[in-house]
């Protein structure tokens, strides 16, 4: 039994696919079809049942790969423990970030940590709270930037900065005369939201206290907030809620109907979140003091 036959048969669990394994493994698939046959061969039990769509693990299987994740993150640990002897961070970090925080934070701390960690290979996807969630339970994700309070348990979630919420308002909404707003003023028939699976829309709707099935007067949804925005720049009487790092870049033209919202929770809390047994230490250091230096300046 190898770490590599272990990684393969986790490969495949998570994929459900051994194609799909293969290419993530950078191998062929006779390659490591071969490996988990081996590794079946040895054990004497099937722990991968192939005549389901996708693949799935047998009770065997299961059994078998929770002993695995607990093998690959040991062995992943040395790795980290000589890295920290020699104060060198190092390794491949897989992260994802969400829609709602990918386009306005990225750009800005991406430099600093490429600089700071050049023997770090980063990869980022963006992606849906559930769906990153469902990869870091699947180790296909090593941690994630996201809104705090979304996690489940064996997730931690360690604070990075507070956003505030702003509303953004059409020029001829009768709040844009006002410098902010209260919560209770925004009629939530002309609210704009972003679609579901958004943890912000969730956010949003908590905030403003708003049914969701409440009938309003547009029902466009759309997954970007840009989007939002432009509809309300040129829909008479609509509004919309921004995070904070939106708002910052929105240009003079607009500024004025970005409104400050009078409510002191009006917020969400940026997060690093990862797995529990997660043992790539200096890499998330590494990667939240980088976020924070560009949220402090």
């Amino acid at each position: 039994m190898t770490i590599i036959q272990l990684e393969y048969l986790l490969a495949v669990a998570n994929y459900g696919s051994f194609s799909l394994a293969a290419e993530k493994c950078f191998v062929t698939q006779p390659s490591l079809s071969m490996q988990v046959k081996n590794l079946e061969e040895e054990l004497g039990v099937i722990v991968l049942d192939r005549s389901k769509k996708p693949v799935l693990p047998t009770d065997a299987g299961l059994a078998v790969i929770r002993q695995a994740k607990e093998a690959v993150q040991a062995f992943a640990m040395v790795r980290e423990v000589v890295s920290d002897l020699q104060n060198e961070i190092s390794g491949t970090l897989r992260l994802g970030v969400i829609p709602t925080i990918a386009p306005y934070l990225l750009h800005r701390f991406i430099p600093d940590f490429v600089r700071k960690c050049p023997k770090v290979e980063l990869q980022i996807r963006e992606m849906m709270t559930g769906d990153i969630i469902r990869a870091l339970d699947r180790d296909m994700l090593d941690a994630a930037i996201m809104a705090g309070g979304t996690s489940p348990e064996g997730i931690r979630e360690e604070e990075l900065f507070n956003d505030r919420f702003f509303a953004y308002v059409s020029t001829d909404h009768p709040l844009c005369q006002r410098s902010n707003i209260r919560i209770e003023d925004i009629d939530v028939r002309h609210l704009l939201l972003l679609s579901e699976g958004n943890c912000l829309r969730d956010q949003v709707i908590e905030l403003c206290q708003a049914q969701k099935n409440i009938a309003r007067q547009y029902s466009f949804e759309s997954g970007s907030l840009e989007t939002l925005m432009r509809i309300v720049d040129n829909t008479p009487n609509l509004i919309t809620i921004i995070p904070e790092m939106v708002a910052d870049y929105i240009d003079e033209k607009h500024r004025p109907q970005v409104k400050t919202l009078a409510k002191g929770a009006a917020s969400r809390k940026i997060t690093i979140a990862v797995r529990r047994t997660y043992v790539k230490r200096s890499l998330i250091d590494a990667l939240k003091e980088s976020v924070m230096n560009v949220a402090r300046n």
